[in-house]
């Protein structure tokens, strides 16, 4: 990136999320409210958990629905560093996760399991009215699946995406072998600068 003034162009070097004191906790909260940062044109993705504990008390970042129907699982990593300091490789984790997902039956399994709970969380930011929890999660995801076209497609396939300002050459090697054998698996980056006190992505 370069900051272009009077004809000369200065560059600015990416900084890094822990050097900007951005927790994971951070950008989990900044996709869960701006999904689309990490969407292309032709995609859209709806939030239905956050912090979805699975039957291995394993965790996972965030989940979605993206507009063909898929559950998609978002997993967050705020550096290289943070990757390459894990036990469990970063890939491997996701895939776990999202293997749990397979066994969500229909729309209704999902909306009581992860986005029923998810509703209650944040109730504040849905609309207000009489209806449970549950009664909103199904209309809010079958309106979604509609509007897409995808509600015979649900949960045929799952996605897994992968989040970090910088990824090792040991995840990316993974992720390019999964996909050849057609995992539905990809990698983000999400660059931040700092310039002056506001920050860019």
């Amino acid at each position: 990136m370069y900051n272009v003034s009077s004809g000369k162009a200065v560059k600015i070097e990416a900084t890094t999320f822990s050097e900007i004191n951005y927790k994971e906790s951070d950008i989990e909260e900044l996709l869960r409210k701006n999904i689309d940062m990490i969407c292309d044109e032709e995609e859209s993705m709806l939030i239905v958990g956050r912090q979805v504990r699975n039957a291995q008390h394993g965790i996972s970042d965030l989940t979605a629905v993206d507009n063909k129907g898929n559950i998609v699982l978002i997993e967050i990593k705020r550096d290289r560093k943070d990757i390459e300091s894990r036990k469990e490789a970063f890939e491997f984790q996701a895939i776990r996760y999202a293997a749990g997902y397979a066994t969500i039956e229909d729309p209704e399994d999902l909306v009581n399991k992860i986005y029923a709970p998810y509703i209650e969380r944040y109730r504040g930011e849905f609309e207000s009215g009489f209806l449970t929890s549950v009664e909103l999660g199904n209309r809010k995801l079958m309106e979604f699946l509609k509007t897409n076209g995808a509600e015979s497609n649900f949960n045929q396939s799952q996605e897994i995406i992968l989040v970090a300002s910088d990824f090792d050459e040991q995840t990316l090697s993974a992720v390019a072998w999964l996909n050849s054998y057609t995992v539905n698996i990809s990698c983000y980056k999400m660059i931040p600068y700092k310039i002056k006190d506001e920050v860019y992505i």
